[in-house]
């Protein structure tokens, strides 16, 4: 497992670069790693933007029935989301940019879990599985 700083533009490129390595070495198609890398993308641009910096943890991982897949964790301790349905929703955006973070992540990926309380931070879980 490699945890990867979140604290500038520069940490978001080397979470995308690590997403898409950890991707292709557990052999996810061309199609799977694209998405992956988008969703890491989208939420380690998250992390630094709304949660004020944090860490990515991504690792290689086996589910039950032998498929492989990448799981990456983002955690961060900034203010949280106030009503994280509203955050989930398509098109919501609480900054300038065009609402598919959270939501357009959450499609993209096999498993995504998102927990976060304001003023403690947030956490978001993905996992894309080889098919």
């Amino acid at each position: 497992m490699d945890e990867l700083p979140i604290q500038s533009g520069d940490d978001v490129v080397r979470v995308r670069q690590r997403a898409r390595m950890a991707a292709a070495d557990c052999g996810l198609s061309l199609v799977d790693q694209t998405k992956l890398v988008t969703a890491a993308s989208e939420l380690a641009r998250n992390t630094l933007v709304h949660g004020g910096g944090g860490t990515a943890r991504v690792e290689v991982v086996k589910s039950g029935n032998g498929r492989s897949g990448v799981k990456i964790g983002f955690a961060d301790n900034g203010p949280g989301i106030a009503d994280m349905e509203l955050a989930l929703t398509d098109g919501y955006s609480s900054g300038t940019g065009l609402g598919l973070g959270l939501s357009g992540a959450r499609r993209l990926v096999d498993e995504f879990e998102l927990a976060s309380e304001p003023g403690t931070g947030t956490t978001v879980l993905v996992v894309k599985w080889s098919r």
